[in-house]
């Protein structure tokens, strides 16, 4: 028997919906590797094994690989991109998990770890493709945006603008950035799509260039569902609790939530308690102060009959 605290095989890899099994964009290595660090850090935890005690437990039972405390750590922090399934089975080993359909599952989410999503082709202009990555696994996204329409709510001529506002001028790069960013768009019409609530700034309206500004707005209004909601935070609302900048909130249906700050060199995830918590509250006081649905078509009705 494995330990009476072992994860149940369902909390490890649950049966994905039939829409994800086919599709690519469902699948997200780094919330794999979330949860397949999370479960080892846990089964480490209910063992009150020490790293140092892992690593040598571990090298006595695979010699011939390389174990150190280090390694363990860096198991554990998401560290390592791919797991070899040797050195998993050896964990498992060392932390008494015997069970082969629990064995079976750990094996089966390594390898969805180290897969590679549709972004990995974006490399040149994504990186890492860590936000998209967990974007595609979400069930529910909450963004807060003060001077830019969301990405996912973006129409093609309007993301071209922003990424050369962002001082991209390779027209190639241009293209690829805006190419996958239409490709991220795709998840709001999955079967399974997340629920997305959108608070736009009124002032990220009055940013989008004239000549293009018509079709975004009408795109804004058309993309009102009953899984999309976009809630306009008009100026009138004055100061409000978001003012410090956008964030988006993350939440997935079996692991922890993370909030997303996007900063120009690179984006920063925060996953405490008390962040969660801030950001929770954050969102729901600016919520209250922004229109309802309604009244956002309407402001962006009235909105578009001045500018076109």
């Amino acid at each position: 028997m494995s330990q009476k605290s072992t994860p149940s095989v369902e909390s490890i890899s649950r049966t994905p919906p039939s829409s994800r099994s086919t599709d690519e964009l469902a699948a997200s290595p780094t919330l794999r590797r979330r949860r397949l660090a999370r479960q080892l850090l846990s089964l480490r935890a209910n063992t009150g094994k020490t790293v140092d005690a892992v690593a040598k437990e571990a090298k006595q039972r695979s010699p011939k690989r390389p174990w150190s405390a280090a390694k363990v750590t860096r198991i554990e922090g998401r560290k390592l991109q791919h797991l070899r399934e040797t050195d998993l089975l050896t964990l498992l080993d060392v932390y008494g998990v015997t069970d082969e359909e629990e064995r079976a599952a750990y094996v089966k989410l390594a390898k969805e770890a180290s897969q590679a999503g549709w972004w990995v082709g974006y490399k040149d202009v994504l990186g890492s493709g860590a936000y998209i990555d967990l974007e595609t696994e979400a069930v529910q996204l909450r963004t807060y945006e003060p001077m830019y329409i969301p990405g996912l709510l973006q129409t093609r001529a309007y993301a071209e603008a922003v990424v050369r506002g962002s001082g991209v001028t390779d027209d190639h790069e241009v293209t690829r950035r805006v190419e996958a960013r239409m490709m991220r768009r795709q998840i709001l019409d999955r079967p399974d799509a997340p629920k997305l609530t959108a608070l736009v700034d009124e002032s990220a309206l009055r940013k989008i260039p004239s000549e293009i500004a018509p079709e975004q707005v009408r795109h804004l209004t058309a993309m009102q569902r009953p899984h999309v909601e976009i809630h306009v935070v008009p100026d009138e609302a004055g100061p409000h609790h978001a003012m410090s900048g956008a964030f988006v909130l993350m939440t997935f249906p079996h692991d922890p939530s993370v909030v997303y700050l996007e900063q120009s060199m690179a984006g920063m995830f925060l996953e405490t308690e008390e962040e969660l918590a801030h950001y929770e509250a954050l969102f729901t006081d600016t919520q209250d102060v922004a229109l309802s649905v309604d009244a956002s078509v309407a402001f962006l009705e009235a909105h578009l009959k001045k500018i076109q």
